[in-house]
């Protein structure tokens, strides 16, 4: 009979990005995988906006998205999969300018989509899915 291995969930915080407005962690690793929440353009200093506009705020989900892929042990290098959620579809093109420059080489697999409303009226939330250490460790 094969042994049967436990899969252990580790919870992963910063402080270098805003609290949590609702009841879930800022990423999980499970093995050598990490999911991180989305993430708003809140600057962690003040909790607000980093900005009114759609740069602004996309710049800071990106910077937020960085310091929870630091947290758990990984980077941009090692993002597998995005979903780029926005307020309003006609923002797609500035968002994709800033996204564009945190994956300058292997780009990962995206959805990208318009919704009806995002947190705190937000213009754009990002999640991801990375991978933690290296792939050649196996």
């Amino acid at each position: 009979m094969a042994a049967i291995q436990k899969t252990i969930r580790h919870v992963v915080s910063t402080t270098k990005t805003a609290q949590p407005l609702a009841p879930y962690s800022k990423g999980i690793r499970v093995d050598k995988t990490l999911y991180v929440s989305g993430q708003i353009g809140l600057d962690p200093k003040t909790g607000e906006f980093s900005g009114e506009d759609v740069e602004s705020q996309a710049k800071q989900c990106m910077v937020n998205l960085g310091s929870v892929l630091e947290a758990g042990g990984s980077s941009f290098d090692k993002v597998v999969k995005t979903t780029v959620m926005m307020a309003d579809i006609a923002d797609y093109g500035k968002i994709n300018d800033i996204y564009a420059t945190y994956f300058p080489n292997i780009k990962p697999a995206r959805s990208a989509y318009a919704v009806a409303a995002l947190p705190k009226n937000a213009k754009v939330e990002i999640e991801a899915i990375a991978i933690v250490g290296d792939m050649a460790d196996e």
